[in-house]
């Protein structure tokens, strides 16, 4: 996949002296978003689970951009390792600027057939993670004039999603946390959600290799195409930017128009 599908450059001001900590940056949106933040002049903190090779990877196109990077194996979805992604921020770097919490997964079932297991695993790894990294790191992001975070959650997570109702309920979790959290820490600290629709990501992959579902997929949305990764990247580095300085406690929907929501 090309990781900068948008023929656009940012400023390489925009985030000069300030760092990032993108979790599950290793791959897919959040590989695509710490990039998008060097190139913008941020020092990132690529965190991971198990990929080490990936989240290299990131980092060394990071560097490429002229800023330093950093990558954190830990478990976000436990407290212990989101302090210590958020302890070799400070350690790196001295501070923690942006936080974007995109670490989940998308793994669910018929509710009657649903066990405990895989109900505990999506709603740890998608909403107790960003409870336990924004504990960890707003104590630093207030010391910062301009911090800001992110959540990525999903269309799934504002109407719902049969046979996913886990994912679901964890999306929906993490835009009520945005706009909790959105009054709790302003005016220090702006929070935001993106809730995009269908990415080009090896996650969903295997549920396009049903050529006829992926067709349905593709003329159910007015654009009609599935968002890239980019096209997520872009909007969350808007959130995180002073472009949006004003903007705080709302949900940016990045569907093709598939779900319109006010």
């Amino acid at each position: 996949m090309n990781e900068l599908p948008v023929g656009i450059e940012l400023p390489q001001k925009l985030f000069e002296g300030k760092t990032a900590i993108v979790t599950g940056a290793s791959r897919g949106v959040g590989r695509a978003t710490a990039i998008r933040l060097a190139e913008g002049g941020a020092n990132v903190v690529i965190n991971y689970l198990s990929n080490s090779a990936e989240a290299a990877e990131t980092a060394e196109v990071c560097v490429s951009k002229g800023v330093r990077a950093v990558t954190v194996a830990a478990d976000v979805s436990e407290f212990a390792g989101a302090q210590a992604v958020a302890r070799a921020a400070l350690e790196n770097f001295g501070r923690i600027d942006l936080l974007v919490c995109n670490a989940g997964i998308w793994e669910g079932a018929p509710i009657e057939e649903m066990d405990e297991e895989v109900w505990n695993k999506v709603l740890n790894t998608n909403l107790k993670s960003a409870w336990a990294t924004t504990k960890a790191c707003v104590p630093s992001m207030k010391k910062q004039p301009a911090a800001a975070i992110v959540l990525v959650s999903s269309t799934a997570g504002q109407r719902g999603e049969a046979n996913y109702s886990n994912y679901a309920a964890s999306k929906g979790g993490q835009i009520s946390f945005t706009k909790a959290l959105a009054s709790e820490l302003c005016p220090t600290i702006r929070v935001n959600a993106v809730a995009p629709g269908w990415i080009e990501t090896a996650m969903i992959r295997p549920a396009f290799e049903d050529k006829e579902y992926e067709k349905q997929v593709i003329d159910a949305i007015p654009l009609k195409r599935v968002a890239t990764t980019d096209d997520v990247a872009l909007s969350i580095c808007f959130l995180l930017s002073d472009w949006s300085r004003h903007i705080t406690g709302e949900v940016l929907n990045i569907n093709g128009g598939a779900v319109l929501c006010g």
